[in-house]
């Protein structure tokens, strides 16, 4: 088990480093998004590549963080029920969600979207748009999310069963050492 929870302290920190890192995407997205906005309106410019950046950051906000987002415990979830279950009932509820659920589903998620970019990246897909930007680089960032997303939710699984054990003691926040 401790081989496990170091693997989980590991998967922790790729997933805190690329939160952390995805962060200032969203600063990113606000000032193309205002930039655009002055050039469109204030000086009458227009740019389809920066309405694609737009969603492009916001994109990777939403891919990249999800597993930063799983691993603070901030995915919406029933809290009104959740919360007044016992922590080893909760602990439960998390491992078999991971195991029957969030994994299939990321595992089916990133087998899907590769086979997309693969052949995005295979045509060089660009955006349809008048000066467009490719598509192949933010397809690639939908089975790289979920990539993370998966390896979070093993991270967290682990984490759940060690708390099952005695191993550690509840905690939704990050592998904690052995108690």
């Amino acid at each position: 088990m401790r081989v496990a929870l170091a693997l989980a302290r590991a998967i922790d920190a790729v997933n805190e480093w690329v939160g952390r890192w995805v962060k200032w995407l969203v600063l990113a997205a606000v000032l193309v998004s205002a930039g655009n906005a002055v050039a469109r309106y204030g000086l009458d410019l227009s740019s389809n590549a920066w309405l694609e950046i737009q969603w492009y950051l916001f994109a990777l906000v939403f891919l990249l963080g999800a597993g930063y987002t799983l691993k603070h415990n901030g995915h919406v979830r029933i809290d009104v029920i959740y919360s007044r279950l016992t922590p080893r009932t909760q602990a439960w509820i998390d491992l078999f969600g991971s195991l029957l659920f969030l994994l299939p589903f990321c595992a089916l998620m990133v087998w899907l979207s590769w086979r997309g970019f693969i052949a995005s990246y295979a045509i060089g897909e660009r955006s349809p748009d008048a000066g467009g930007l490719a598509r192949w680089p933010i397809k690639l960032a939908i089975p790289v999310g979920f990539l993370l997303l998966a390896l979070q939710g093993v991270a967290e699984a682990i984490k759940r069963a060690a708390e099952l054990r005695g191993w550690l003691t509840p905690s939704h926040e990050s592998a904690e050492e052995p108690v």
